[in-house]
Protein backbone atom coordinates (compact mmCIF):
# COMPACT_ATOMS: atom_id res chain seq x y z
CA UNK A 1 0.00 0.00 0.00
CA UNK A 2 1.09 3.61 -0.95
CA UNK A 3 0.45 5.79 2.03
CA UNK A 4 0.66 9.52 1.26
CA UNK A 5 0.33 12.14 3.92
CA UNK A 6 -1.18 15.26 3.25
CA UNK A 7 -0.64 18.77 5.71
CA UNK A 8 -2.99 21.89 5.15
CA UNK A 9 -0.50 23.08 3.20
CA UNK A 10 -0.75 20.24 0.87
CA UNK A 11 -4.94 20.16 0.70
CA UNK A 12 -4.39 24.27 -0.29
CA UNK A 13 -1.37 23.16 -3.34
CA UNK A 14 -3.34 20.00 -4.57
CA UNK A 15 -3.65 20.49 -8.31
CA UNK A 16 -4.97 18.85 -11.06
CA UNK A 17 -2.65 18.77 -14.39
CA UNK A 18 -4.12 20.14 -17.49
CA UNK A 19 -4.00 17.38 -19.77
CA UNK A 20 -2.67 14.13 -20.29
CA UNK A 21 1.06 13.93 -20.47
CA UNK A 22 2.73 12.66 -23.50
CA UNK A 23 5.88 11.06 -22.06
CA UNK A 24 4.22 9.42 -19.28
CA UNK A 25 1.23 8.10 -21.69
CA UNK A 26 4.44 7.31 -23.79
CA UNK A 27 6.17 5.08 -21.19
CA UNK A 28 2.95 3.20 -19.71
CA UNK A 29 1.71 2.64 -22.82
CA UNK A 30 5.49 0.74 -23.81
CA UNK A 31 4.15 -1.55 -20.37
CA UNK A 32 0.45 -1.88 -22.29
CA UNK A 33 2.31 -3.09 -25.43
CA UNK A 34 4.08 -5.95 -23.63
CA UNK A 35 1.42 -7.09 -21.86
CA UNK A 36 -1.05 -9.88 -22.84
CA UNK A 37 -4.03 -9.02 -20.67
CA UNK A 38 -6.82 -7.11 -21.72
CA UNK A 39 -6.83 -8.78 -25.66
CA UNK A 40 -10.39 -7.59 -25.99
CA UNK A 41 -9.48 -4.02 -25.28
CA UNK A 42 -5.86 -3.62 -26.35
CA UNK A 43 -5.36 -6.36 -28.88
CA UNK A 44 -6.32 -4.38 -31.95
CA UNK A 45 -4.18 -1.41 -30.81
CA UNK A 46 -0.97 -4.05 -30.25
CA UNK A 47 -1.23 -5.16 -33.53
CA UNK A 48 -1.57 -1.45 -34.88
CA UNK A 49 1.42 -0.25 -32.88
CA UNK A 50 3.43 -3.18 -33.49
CA UNK A 51 2.63 -3.07 -37.58
CA UNK A 52 4.11 0.56 -37.01
CA UNK A 53 7.70 -0.25 -34.69
CA UNK A 54 10.78 -0.81 -35.84
CA UNK A 55 13.80 -1.23 -33.86
CA UNK A 56 12.17 1.01 -30.99
CA UNK A 57 11.02 -2.15 -28.57
CA UNK A 58 15.10 -3.55 -28.03
CA UNK A 59 16.14 0.08 -27.13
CA UNK A 60 13.48 1.05 -24.72
CA UNK A 61 13.44 -2.26 -23.54
CA UNK A 62 16.87 -2.09 -21.72
CA UNK A 63 15.57 0.55 -19.57
CA UNK A 64 12.03 0.21 -19.36
CA UNK A 65 11.59 -3.08 -18.01
CA UNK A 66 7.91 -5.32 -18.32
CA UNK A 67 7.03 -4.60 -14.63
CA UNK A 68 8.26 -2.35 -11.74
CA UNK A 69 10.35 0.80 -11.48
CA UNK A 70 11.52 2.69 -14.75
CA UNK A 71 13.77 5.70 -14.33
CA UNK A 72 12.65 9.03 -12.99
CA UNK A 73 14.45 10.91 -15.62
CA UNK A 74 12.11 9.33 -18.53
CA UNK A 75 8.80 11.41 -17.16
CA UNK A 76 10.12 15.22 -16.46
CA UNK A 77 7.46 17.68 -15.75
CA UNK A 78 7.57 19.63 -19.40
CA UNK A 79 4.04 20.96 -19.68
CA UNK A 80 0.86 19.52 -21.41
CA UNK A 81 1.16 18.02 -24.69
CA UNK A 82 4.82 19.27 -24.94
CA UNK A 83 6.63 16.35 -26.16
CA UNK A 84 9.67 18.11 -27.88
CA UNK A 85 10.30 20.12 -24.31
CA UNK A 86 10.21 16.79 -22.41
CA UNK A 87 12.33 14.84 -24.60
CA UNK A 88 14.96 17.91 -24.64
CA UNK A 89 14.78 17.70 -20.46
CA UNK A 90 15.66 14.35 -21.21
CA UNK A 91 18.58 14.60 -23.22
CA UNK A 92 19.37 16.94 -20.27
CA UNK A 93 20.03 14.87 -17.80
CA UNK A 94 23.11 15.01 -15.80
CA UNK A 95 25.15 11.60 -15.46
CA UNK A 96 24.93 11.51 -11.94
CA UNK A 97 21.69 10.80 -12.11
CA UNK A 98 21.69 8.90 -14.99
CA UNK A 99 23.87 6.12 -12.94
CA UNK A 100 21.87 6.41 -9.82
CA UNK A 101 18.49 5.66 -11.58
CA UNK A 102 19.84 3.11 -13.66
CA UNK A 103 21.47 1.22 -11.26
CA UNK A 104 17.91 1.17 -9.85
CA UNK A 105 16.49 -1.13 -12.25
CA UNK A 106 15.42 -4.70 -10.79
CA UNK A 107 18.78 -6.33 -12.93
CA UNK A 108 21.37 -3.61 -11.74
CA UNK A 109 23.36 -0.73 -13.68
CA UNK A 110 23.41 -2.37 -16.97
CA UNK A 111 27.08 -3.94 -17.47
CA UNK A 112 26.73 -4.11 -21.15
CA UNK A 113 25.73 -2.52 -24.64
CA UNK A 114 24.32 0.78 -24.93
CA UNK A 115 22.55 0.86 -21.59
CA UNK A 116 25.72 0.40 -20.09
CA UNK A 117 27.43 3.93 -21.80
CA UNK A 118 24.07 5.16 -21.13
CA UNK A 119 24.71 4.91 -17.11
CA UNK A 120 27.97 6.38 -17.81
CA UNK A 121 26.59 9.50 -19.17
CA UNK A 122 27.15 9.02 -22.87
CA UNK A 123 25.19 12.52 -24.35
CA UNK A 124 25.02 9.91 -27.60
CA UNK A 125 23.36 7.03 -26.29
CA UNK A 126 20.76 9.96 -24.23
CA UNK A 127 20.35 11.15 -27.74
CA UNK A 128 19.62 7.64 -29.22
CA UNK A 129 17.41 6.89 -26.48
CA UNK A 130 14.82 9.84 -26.68
CA UNK A 131 14.80 9.64 -30.46
CA UNK A 132 13.12 6.03 -29.53
CA UNK A 133 10.92 7.41 -27.61
CA UNK A 134 9.97 9.68 -30.21
CA UNK A 135 9.42 7.15 -32.69
CA UNK A 136 7.93 4.80 -29.99
CA UNK A 137 5.44 7.96 -29.29
CA UNK A 138 4.83 8.82 -33.21
CA UNK A 139 3.80 4.64 -33.49
CA UNK A 140 1.98 4.14 -30.16
CA UNK A 141 0.62 7.14 -28.96
CA UNK A 142 0.42 9.84 -31.67
CA UNK A 143 -2.47 8.39 -33.99
CA UNK A 144 -4.61 7.61 -30.35
CA UNK A 145 -4.42 10.93 -29.22
CA UNK A 146 -7.46 12.65 -29.18
CA UNK A 147 -8.93 10.01 -27.65
CA UNK A 148 -6.57 9.84 -25.11
CA UNK A 149 -7.55 13.34 -24.43
CA UNK A 150 -10.79 12.83 -24.29
CA UNK A 151 -10.97 10.08 -21.74
CA UNK A 152 -8.06 12.23 -19.61
CA UNK A 153 -10.28 15.76 -20.03
CA UNK A 154 -13.63 13.39 -19.17
CA UNK A 155 -11.39 12.60 -15.88
CA UNK A 156 -10.52 16.05 -15.21
CA UNK A 157 -14.29 17.44 -15.57
CA UNK A 158 -15.64 15.18 -13.09
CA UNK A 159 -12.99 15.87 -10.61
CA UNK A 160 -13.37 19.99 -11.01
CA UNK A 161 -17.03 19.29 -10.35
CA UNK A 162 -15.96 17.18 -7.09
CA UNK A 163 -13.29 20.20 -5.91
CA UNK A 164 -16.32 22.69 -6.86
CA UNK A 165 -19.09 20.34 -4.64
CA UNK A 166 -16.65 19.65 -1.70
CA UNK A 167 -12.93 21.49 -1.48
CA UNK A 168 -9.71 19.21 -1.77
CA UNK A 169 -11.36 16.78 0.43
CA UNK A 170 -14.11 16.01 -2.13
CA UNK A 171 -11.38 15.78 -4.97
CA UNK A 172 -9.31 13.08 -3.64
CA UNK A 173 -12.42 11.31 -2.20
CA UNK A 174 -13.32 10.77 -5.89
CA UNK A 175 -10.83 9.52 -7.17
CA UNK A 176 -10.86 5.70 -8.71
CA UNK A 177 -11.23 3.19 -6.40
CA UNK A 178 -7.92 1.96 -5.87
CA UNK A 179 -7.43 5.18 -3.81
CA UNK A 180 -9.14 5.76 -1.05
CA UNK A 181 -9.20 9.50 1.01
CA UNK A 182 -8.98 9.17 4.93
CA UNK A 183 -7.81 12.22 5.95
CA UNK A 184 -4.70 13.44 6.37
CA UNK A 185 -3.56 10.39 4.30
CA UNK A 186 -4.30 9.00 0.64
CA UNK A 187 -4.28 5.53 0.54
CA UNK A 188 -3.26 3.57 -2.80
CA UNK A 189 -3.53 -0.34 -4.08
CA UNK A 190 0.77 -0.60 -4.24
CA UNK A 191 2.55 -3.54 -4.52
CA UNK A 192 4.52 -2.56 -1.50
CA UNK A 193 4.63 -0.82 1.24
CA UNK A 194 5.65 2.72 1.23
CA UNK A 195 5.16 5.92 3.04
CA UNK A 196 5.15 9.09 0.90
CA UNK A 197 4.97 12.75 3.01
CA UNK A 198 4.40 15.67 0.93
CA UNK A 199 5.67 18.19 3.89
CA UNK A 200 3.83 20.31 2.03
CA UNK A 201 4.98 20.62 -1.72
CA UNK A 202 1.62 19.68 -2.30
CA UNK A 203 0.61 16.99 -5.05
CA UNK A 204 -0.23 17.34 -8.82
CA UNK A 205 -2.70 14.67 -9.96
CA UNK A 206 -2.34 12.89 -13.53
CA UNK A 207 -5.17 11.04 -15.10
CA UNK A 208 -3.42 9.11 -17.38
CA UNK A 209 -5.03 6.71 -20.30
CA UNK A 210 -2.66 4.04 -20.44
CA UNK A 211 -2.34 3.79 -16.59
CA UNK A 212 -4.31 0.79 -15.08
CA UNK A 213 -5.17 -1.26 -12.03
CA UNK A 214 -2.82 0.88 -9.69
CA UNK A 215 -1.82 4.10 -9.33
CA UNK A 216 2.01 5.40 -10.29
CA UNK A 217 4.26 7.66 -8.38
CA UNK A 218 8.22 9.24 -8.59
CA UNK A 219 10.66 6.68 -7.37
CA UNK A 220 12.57 9.86 -5.40
CA UNK A 221 10.54 11.43 -2.59
CA UNK A 222 13.09 14.63 -3.57
CA UNK A 223 11.14 15.36 -7.39
CA UNK A 224 7.72 17.16 -6.93
CA UNK A 225 5.00 14.47 -6.05
CA UNK A 226 3.27 13.26 -9.01
CA UNK A 227 0.21 10.68 -8.80
CA UNK A 228 -0.53 9.08 -11.92
CA UNK A 229 -3.84 7.14 -11.51
CA UNK A 230 -6.18 5.34 -14.12
CA UNK A 231 -8.81 7.07 -16.08
CA UNK A 232 -12.61 5.70 -14.80
CA UNK A 233 -14.40 6.33 -18.01
CA UNK A 234 -14.57 7.42 -22.00
CA UNK A 235 -13.62 11.27 -22.66
CA UNK A 236 -14.36 14.58 -22.97
CA UNK A 237 -13.96 17.85 -25.20
CA UNK A 238 -12.21 20.15 -26.64
CA UNK A 239 -13.51 23.69 -25.93
CA UNK A 240 -15.57 25.27 -29.19
CA UNK A 241 -18.56 26.59 -28.70
CA UNK A 242 -20.73 26.87 -31.39
CA UNK A 243 -21.65 30.21 -33.80
CA UNK A 244 -25.07 30.79 -34.39
CA UNK A 245 -24.53 29.91 -37.91
CA UNK A 246 -23.37 26.43 -37.02
CA UNK A 247 -25.97 25.50 -34.35
CA UNK A 248 -28.76 26.22 -37.41
CA UNK A 249 -26.75 24.15 -40.28
CA UNK A 250 -26.05 21.45 -37.97
CA UNK A 251 -30.20 21.98 -37.44
CA UNK A 252 -30.83 20.71 -40.37
CA UNK A 253 -28.57 17.92 -39.98
CA UNK A 254 -29.39 16.29 -36.69
CA UNK A 255 -32.46 18.56 -35.86
CA UNK A 256 -32.73 21.84 -33.76
CA UNK A 257 -33.69 20.46 -30.37
CA UNK A 258 -30.56 17.73 -31.18
CA UNK A 259 -27.94 20.36 -31.91
CA UNK A 260 -29.45 22.69 -29.11
CA UNK A 261 -28.52 20.11 -26.70
CA UNK A 262 -25.09 18.64 -28.08
CA UNK A 263 -24.74 22.32 -28.03
CA UNK A 264 -25.37 23.02 -24.26
CA UNK A 265 -22.69 20.83 -22.88
CA UNK A 266 -20.25 23.07 -23.16
CA UNK A 267 -17.74 22.18 -20.88
CA UNK A 268 -19.86 19.58 -19.19
CA UNK A 269 -22.93 19.11 -17.54
CA UNK A 270 -25.16 17.01 -15.81
CA UNK A 271 -28.70 16.17 -17.35
CA UNK A 272 -30.62 18.34 -14.94
CA UNK A 273 -28.11 21.07 -16.14
CA UNK A 274 -28.50 20.18 -19.83
CA UNK A 275 -32.29 20.44 -19.56
CA UNK A 276 -32.43 24.06 -18.16
CA UNK A 277 -29.30 24.91 -20.74
CA UNK A 278 -31.22 23.09 -24.15
CA UNK A 279 -34.98 24.23 -22.63
CA UNK A 280 -36.19 20.22 -22.64
CA UNK A 281 -37.70 18.26 -20.06
CA UNK A 282 -35.10 16.22 -18.02
CA UNK A 283 -36.49 13.00 -19.82
CA UNK A 284 -36.10 14.35 -23.23
CA UNK A 285 -32.47 15.44 -21.96
CA UNK A 286 -31.72 11.79 -20.94
CA UNK A 287 -32.89 10.60 -24.81
CA UNK A 288 -31.05 13.35 -26.99
CA UNK A 289 -27.75 12.28 -24.60
CA UNK A 290 -28.26 8.88 -25.35
CA UNK A 291 -29.04 9.13 -28.77
CA UNK A 292 -25.64 11.37 -28.90
CA UNK A 293 -23.56 8.79 -26.94
CA UNK A 294 -24.33 6.26 -29.17
CA UNK A 295 -23.37 8.39 -32.18
CA UNK A 296 -20.21 8.97 -30.36
CA UNK A 297 -20.78 12.83 -30.30
CA UNK A 298 -20.21 12.82 -26.90
CA UNK A 299 -19.58 10.74 -23.09
CA UNK A 300 -21.11 10.46 -19.86
CA UNK A 301 -18.83 9.58 -16.38
CA UNK A 302 -20.70 9.27 -13.19
CA UNK A 303 -20.14 11.75 -11.00
CA UNK A 304 -21.81 10.56 -7.09
CA UNK A 305 -25.88 10.13 -7.75
CA UNK A 306 -25.79 12.13 -10.72
CA UNK A 307 -24.04 12.32 -14.07
CA UNK A 308 -21.47 13.98 -16.09
CA UNK A 309 -21.98 14.24 -19.89
CA UNK A 310 -18.63 15.71 -21.64
CA UNK A 311 -18.07 15.78 -25.75
CA UNK A 312 -15.69 14.08 -27.47
CA UNK A 313 -13.97 15.48 -30.67
CA UNK A 314 -16.03 14.33 -33.04
CA UNK A 315 -18.71 16.28 -31.35
CA UNK A 316 -16.99 19.39 -31.17
CA UNK A 317 -15.41 19.15 -34.58
CA UNK A 318 -18.99 18.61 -35.90
CA UNK A 319 -20.54 21.58 -33.73
CA UNK A 320 -17.37 24.27 -35.20
CA UNK A 321 -17.19 22.51 -38.39
CA UNK A 322 -13.88 21.10 -38.40
CA UNK A 323 -12.55 17.97 -37.82
CA UNK A 324 -10.60 15.86 -35.31
CA UNK A 325 -7.00 16.73 -34.84
CA UNK A 326 -6.16 12.76 -34.57
CA UNK A 327 -7.80 10.10 -35.73
CA UNK A 328 -9.23 8.31 -32.97
CA UNK A 329 -8.43 4.74 -32.26
CA UNK A 330 -11.16 1.99 -33.21
CA UNK A 331 -10.61 0.12 -29.81
CA UNK A 332 -9.58 2.70 -26.90
CA UNK A 333 -7.25 0.92 -24.25
CA UNK A 334 -8.10 1.82 -20.87
CA UNK A 335 -4.59 1.57 -19.16
CA UNK A 336 -2.76 -0.31 -16.84
CA UNK A 337 0.98 -0.67 -15.75
CA UNK A 338 2.84 -1.85 -12.69
CA UNK A 339 4.30 0.75 -9.93
CA UNK A 340 6.90 3.53 -10.58
CA UNK A 341 9.65 3.35 -7.70
CA UNK A 342 9.76 -0.81 -7.28
CA UNK A 343 8.98 -3.70 -9.03
CA UNK A 344 5.03 -4.81 -8.90
CA UNK A 345 3.77 -8.22 -8.56
CA UNK A 346 0.81 -7.83 -10.84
Amino acid sequence: MLRIHFTGEDLARLRMAPGPDTLWETILSFHRLRDRRGASVFGEWRQETRGRLSGETRLLSAVVPCRGYFPDFLTPPHGPHSLDTGLMRIRETGPERLDAELSRLPGGRPTTGWAAALADGCTTQLGRLADALAAYHQAAVSPYWAHIQTRVDADRAARGRALLDGGAGELLASLPPMLRWRAPVLEADYPVDRELHLNGRGLLLQPSFFCRRTPVALHDPKLPPVLVYPVTHTQAPYESPPGPDRTTSLGRLVGHTRSSVLGAIGNGCTTSELARRAGVSLASASQHAGVLRDAGLLVTLRHGNSVLHTLTPLGSALLCGGTPRVPRPRQAPQSSIPERSTPATM
